[in-house]
């Protein structure tokens, strides 16, 4: 059997969402893979130091994290880019002068530093675990890099943010814009490039709209069947049952990779 490289989002394509922990049909279905000579990885948005744990736990010892920037390579980060720096000082500047507030990720960690509360009078607590620091003297003009930036404008506003198209964002939250890592392609590339892989034997696992970039012409591109993203669903080459549902092992097993 021809060798193939499989990439694995996380949430909601290896976990179930209602607990946050692997379906137990997909970690058997990645260890039949791995024994029948395949790469398995993770292919997700998660900084590293949130998805390393998870990594961890379930014996995954490749993964593309931090939206594409991040390499993990047979247990050891390879890289972890940040976002571009110009450009999203451009963008702080503009909603800062707009009067919203901005929480800026200065490295890779829970810990995001502002300049005041606004960004908390505006969008509240963040629903994940946080560390705030509030320095009025911070300006990131000073900083080597920006990892990630979280600014409190809500969706209807968006448009007054001119420049937000220039860097990668995604909203989860209808509080805040999130701008990080859109680029899981481009970190399959790049993991291909030390495994030694070809794009043509890549297949990807997704479910949700983080994971269109992903899901490229030269990939096979699994949309799991509790997607909600029409999108993906349509961009896909193979639709799996739901996940819960035992879809990544039904699909390895209907396709012959195991």
């Amino acid at each position: 059997m021809k060798r193939k490289y499989f990439f694995f989002d996380i949430d909601g394509t290896l976990t179930d969402r209602s607990t946050g922990k692997i379906v137990p049909s997909a970690a058997e279905a990645v260890k039949k893979l791995e024994e029948a000579g395949h790469f398995v990885a993770l292919a997700t948005g998660r900084a590293f130091y949130k998805a390393v744990p998870f990594a961890l736990e379930n014996g995954f010892a490749n993964m593309v994290c931090n939206g594409g920037h991040g390499i993990y390579k047979d247990g050891e980060l390879k890289e972890n880019r940040p976002i571009d720096f110009e450009k999203s000082l451009a963008i702080y500047r503009q909603a800062r002068e707009l009067g919203y507030g901005v929480g800026v990720a200065v490295d890779d960690s829970s810990k995001i530093v502002m300049d005041s509360f606004d960004f908390y009078n505006q969008a509240g607590i963040r629903k994940e675990p946080t560390v705030y620091v509030i320095d009025e003297k911070f300006d990131p003009a000073d900083l080597d890099a920006i990892y990630k930036m979280y600014i409190s404008i809500p969706a209807e506003e968006e448009d007054r943010l001119t420049l937000k198209d220039t860097v990668g964002h995604l909203r989860f939250e209808p509080e805040y814009l999130m701008f990080q890592p859109d680029a899981k392609k481009e970190g399959i590339l790049r993991m291909l490039e030390y495994a030694g892989g070809n794009p043509e034997d890549v297949v990807v696992f997704g479910d949700d709209y983080n994971d269109l970039a992903m899901f490229a012409d030269e990939f096979f591109r699994v949309a799991m069947g509790n997607s909600t993203c029409q999108e993906l669903l349509d961009r896909a080459s193979y639709v799996a049952d739901k996940n819960i549902n035992d879809g990544i092992y039904k699909a390895c097993q209907e396709n012959g990779w195991f």
